[in-house]
């Protein structure tokens, strides 16, 4: 496989396509209407061709504008769509999510790995924990959440290796576990017990507990986990309490997926 450094240097790389997918990036909640020297700034591009960005994205009916500032349009829903509606997984595991939020009590989440991050595909949620709003196509980093351990549990010792040397981690709160041979260590007992449960790593006040759901094959395509509080016993509430109810749940999905016959769309180096 060609690395991404050296594939923007080929012939095949197309800047143009690049850089239009990389204007579109920045728009989000924080940032929903921008000027054009704002995502001239935000991407690090020349005036010029952000221009010719937005305005291609704009005949493709992606971007509007309003006075001097550009947001996004309902149509790059279309986008995303595509991707969940080929997935089908999220189809199968839906009315199972909702059975399992409501029998615990908190929000639950499904989400595929991509690269250093977490991509949430699914989330039924019971009240908010995080500062930051999370639906459908959020992005957390993998290295502290609890379905982002259960997946890089799923790859082997030189996969992880690889990953754990790509990519720079640092500290998100007091409690994050970031050093490399620390985060080894962690996946490591994630693989060993096959849950991962997370302490304050990613905000100060929320936990969470996962497991990995696995393909007909055996392999672990997507992470399934419950959100909750933090509290003096949220470690033996989330053991005894949760994890049960998550297996429970992992089952039920994979049965379904046995009985639809799904496959997963990439192949499992897809996946980071």
């Amino acid at each position: 496989m060609v690395s991404r450094a050296s594939f923007t240097e080929s012939p095949d790389y197309m800047q143009s396509l690049a850089r239009g997918l990389q204007v579109l990036c920045t728009f989000n909640r924080e940032r929903s209407r921008s000027t054009l020297s704002e995502i001239a700034t935000q991407t690090g591009l020349s005036r010029a061709a952000v221009r010719r960005s937005l305005l291609t994205l704009q005949h493709l009916g992606y971007v509007a504008a309003e006075a001097r500032h550009f947001f996004l349009t309902p149509r790059v829903l279309e986008l995303g769509y595509s991707y969940l509606s080929s997935l089908d997984l999220t189809e199968l595991a839906h009315e199972t999510m909702e059975e399992l939020s409501q029998g615990v009590g908190e929000s639950c989440s499904m989400s595929v790995l991509d690269g250093s991050e977490i991509v949430y595909v699914a989330r039924v949620a019971v009240r908010r924990l995080m500062s930051v709003a999370l639906g459908v196509g959020a992005r957390l980093p993998a290295f502290a959440t609890s379905m982002g351990r259960v997946l890089l549990a799923d790859k082997s010792y030189n996969e992880v290796s690889a990953w754990l040397r790509q990519y720079t981690f640092r500290p998100i709160t007091a409690h994050t576990v970031y050093k490399t041979r620390a985060l080894r260590a962690e996946i490591q007992k994630v693989r060993r017990q096959g849950y991962a449960f997370v302490s304050q790593e990613l905000e100060l006040g929320l936990c969470s507990i996962a497991v990995p759901i696995r393909s007909t094959a055996g392999q672990a395509v997507c992470g399934l986990n419950v959100s909750m509080r933090y509290s003096d016993n949220v470690q033996a509430v989330a053991r005894e309490k949760m994890l049960p109810a998550l297996r429970s749940a992992r089952q039920a999905i994979e049965q379904a997926i046995a009985r639809s016959g799904w496959k997963p769309l990439v192949s499992r180096s897809a996946y980071g």
